[in-house]
């Protein structure tokens, strides 16, 4: 069992982690960092896991850019207990719609899922 938390190097991903982090702790499990994009450096967020005493495992990217898709197979191959991804605000327009990313994670995943939004 693990907790999957899906990073990118922004204030959403950053709140994603330090949730993962405590549910991590209080689960006793690891977490598995799943970056957005092949750019993403996700060595800092490694390290912050890492610091708050959580076994990290990094994935690779999804090679085929469908995030939605690569978060959701990580959590099902690793049997997640919980899935962790962060939301960004929205005006009131954009509240009616969802990322689509986003939108398709919590529609179609196997396990709960967390959403989160930085401060």
């Amino acid at each position: 069992m693990t907790i999957v938390v899906g990073f990118s190097n922004k204030r959403e991903g950053w709140a994603a982690l330090e949730h993962a982090a405590q549910e991590a702790r209080l689960r006793g499990l690891p977490v598995v960092l799943v970056p957005n994009t092949e750019r993403e450096d996700v060595s800092a967020g490694r390290e912050e896991l890492e610091k708050a005493g959580v076994d990290v495992i990094v994935e690779n990217p999804s090679d085929v850019g469908r995030i939605a898709d690569h978060v959701i197979d990580v959590a099902n191959r690793t049997n997640a207990e919980l899935l962790v991804i962060g939301l960004r605000r929205r005006s009131p327009t954009g509240k009616l719609l969802l990322g689509l990313n986003a939108q398709r994670i919590l529609l179609d995943a196997s396990c709960p899922v967390h959403a989160v939004k930085a401060d």
